[in-house]
């Protein structure tokens, strides 16, 4: 489950509690579409897979055994995955990719042109989020720790320390507050980096955000060249996830995907499975298929988790 947007704590903890005690009914199998030049969407076989991740042209899954799995564009090492059954989170950037472990230690590996796989010493880390070249991290305390390429100013954090969850666009970086607001800085050409209201949740694409609101319905902005800002009407979407130049939701009403246009066939999405949750990547998409109970749960929690992060 890859919501790292919801709430920061629960989005390690949970997950994390999950993987030793509750593996059997949370994970699921994987399906991957979109451009597979470096075969990004080859996803391996198995149903024992508890979160994924998706890179510029490669993949990460996170299995219910605490073990990491890549797969796609190997140029810089990125798919690398250190051995091991400690790792209770990952996340991807252009061509480099994190692990949170069990003990609250980061990991890197991959392209480290601009230090973005240089992570700093400590145990005290929740949550990771990785943009293109720059990778961010949330600690215990409630403060940020970024490293990477800063041509956009998108590795300097606030010093301030009640975040409570942390996303990451190509070029720019968000973290949330308690009361569901959300603070940006980065690049904002267009502007994808706006200061936001209170959502439940909000993916960073290239160029674009989109937000899923309190009452299920979304919010998107930034560059639309693509249509990726032309979010569908309603209020039963409960989870959201861009990539580039497209956008992807999850309905609660309806086990399937919907996505605008995309120049690499994104919008082909799996049809009659259940997805429980969703990322993207630079050009290709991934869905974690699970049980339908799962996505029962992640429906029921959707209200739970808002009033948990307002008080």
């Amino acid at each position: 489950m890859n919501k790292r947007a919801v709430i920061g704590f629960a989005t390690i903890f949970l997950p994390a509690l999950a993987l030793w005690i509750c593996a059997p009914v949370f994970a699921g199998e994987i399906v991957v579409w979109g451009d597979n030049t470096y075969g990004q969407c080859d996803a391996p076989a198995g149903n024992d897979f508890v979160a994924i991740a998706a890179g510029g042209s490669h993949s990460l899954a996170l299995k219910g055994d605490g073990s990491v799995i890549a797969w796609g564009n190997n140029t810089y090492s990125q798919c690398d995955a250190p051995a091991g059954n400690n790792f209770i989170a990952v996340a991807v950037g252009g061509y480099h990719s994190l692990a949170l472990k069990s003990d609250g230690s980061v990991t890197a590996w991959g392209w480290n042109n601009y230090n973005q796989c240089r992570v700093p010493k400590g145990n005290d880390f929740v949550a990771v989020a990785a943009g293109g070249y720059h990778s961010l991290a949330l600690k215990t305390d409630g403060s940020l720790v970024a490293w990477g390429d800063n041509t956009y100013g998108q590795c300097n954090v606030l010093s301030r320390k009640n975040f409570v969850a942390i996303e990451c666009g190509f070029w720019h970086s968000r973290a949330f507050k308690p009361d569901g607001s959300a603070v940006m800085w980065g690049q904002n050409r267009y502007p994808q980096s706006k200061s936001s209201e209170s959502f439940v949740s909000v993916a960073d694409g290239g160029f674009h955000s989109v937000a899923l609101a309190i009452d299920g319905s979304l919010t998107a902005w930034g560059l639309n060249d693509c249509k990726q800002c032309d979010a569908p009407s309603g209020d039963e979407f409960i989870a959201v996830a861009c990539g580039e130049r497209h956008s992807v939701a999850l309905r609660s009403n309806n086990p399937a995907v919907t996505a605008g246009l995309s120049r690499y066939n994104n919008p082909d999405l799996p049809t009659g499975k259940y997805v429980v949750a969703i990322v993207r990547s630079v050009y290709h998409s991934i869905a974690y298929i699970g049980e339908p109970v799962v996505l029962l749960l992640l429906t029921l929690c959707v209200p739970v988790l808002v009033c948990v992060r307002r008080r």
